[in-house]
């Protein structure tokens, strides 16, 4: 596998976008790490992925599902949490952002290996990279299928164990500002690239299944008509939305400037998108629920976002419950 910057990435993906093979790509948060591969060019030794209409992990041996693990994190004290949340909240005061997607990178102890993970976690989208990540993510990038491009923001969490849950998520007045604004941002990107945009389903819950407990999310769809010829510009459209905005916030650009700020540490791949592509119909992730290894350990890094209606002790809450693997 070669790593291409994200120029040639997008010329890669607008050429192969023409023809029917199938290939894979995967883009760091801030593009400077591509790659765009032909699927039967890439070994199950080196990367693994499991997409809901493409896999290459079919013929890999899957471990005991039932054996024990432990896991054990490490998060980031309260008040640790509470300065990085500060540099957010003064921003948004000062009219900033409005919007800023908050993460934190967890230390973990665990006896499961990477590889492990990835083939007993139950998730949409799946990925592997050989002694570097692991991905479990529920959200789609875009997908796009006969000049429709689609793309399914995640914003909203709350726990089962919470008496009422959906209810309470649905009527939380601060998760539902932030739905609404981040459907306007995806909806404002789609428009770059596409004609008659608009929002097919709105804030719909879904549950996951964890090792922690189940929770729930929610999601809304937005979806717009491509031009005729998009399959030769794919990559092109692809990168017209980068970074996704459920991971950075609004307005975009300067927000990214205080995340940098906030969080004091490099995401590299977390929060950046893989997909695949066959025929002209791609589907792809975000890189959410992530497992980094870093010189031996492994990091978890998750998030949530924070707008001017936010209460530092309930988004510390909701890290600590994203840091979880979906075995159950």
């Amino acid at each position: 596998m070669t790593w291409i910057d994200a120029r040639t990435a997008a010329s890669r993906i607008n050429s192969w976008g023409k023809h029917s093979g199938a290939f894979f790509f995967l883009i760091s948060y801030d593009k400077s790490k591509c790659l765009v591969e032909r699927v039967s060019d890439i070994s199950d030794t080196e990367l693994l992925f499991d997409f809901p209409h493409l896999s290459n992990s079919a013929k890999v041996e899957t471990p005991d599902s039932q054996a024990s693990f432990t896991w054990q994190p490490h998060p980031l004290t309260a008040l640790e949490y509470s300065k990085r949340f500060s540099i957010i909240h003064q921003n948004m005061l000062a009219g900033n952002s409005y919007l800023t997607n908050l993460t934190c990178k967890t230390p973990i102890d665990t006896s499961l290996t990477l590889k492990e993970i990835f083939m007993r976690s139950k998730a949409r989208y799946k990925l592997w990279l050989n002694d570097r990540f692991v991905c479990f993510s529920p959200e789609t990038f875009v997908r796009i299928n006969q000049g429709v491009i689609s793309s399914c923001p995640m914003k909203g969490t709350i726990s089962c164990s919470v008496a009422n849950a959906e209810q309470v998520l649905m009527d939380d007045v601060k998760e539902a500002a932030e739905h609404a604004t981040i459907v306007d941002l995806i909806r404002n990107d789609l428009s770059k690239v596409a004609e008659k945009v608009t929002v097919r389903r709105y804030r719909y819950v879904e549950k996951l299944h964890t090792n922690c407990g189940d929770i729930l999310q929610t999601s809304s769809e937005i979806a717009g008509v491509l031009p005729a010829d998009y399959r030769s510009h794919l990559g092109d459209i692809i990168m017209a939305q980068l970074p996704a905005g459920s991971i950075t916030g609004a307005p975009k650009r300067k927000t990214m400037e205080i995340i940098h700020q906030a969080e004091g540490y490099d995401r590299g791949f977390y929060t950046g998108v893989a997909g695949v592509c066959q025929g002209g119909k791609l589907d792809s992730c975000v890189l959410i629920r992530f497992i980094d290894k870093e010189n031996g350990k492994f990091y978890f890094k998750a998030g949530g976002g924070i707008t001017a209606k936010s209460d530092c002790k309930k988004e510390y809450e909701e890290v600590i419950e994203k840091t979880y693997v979906p075995i159950c």
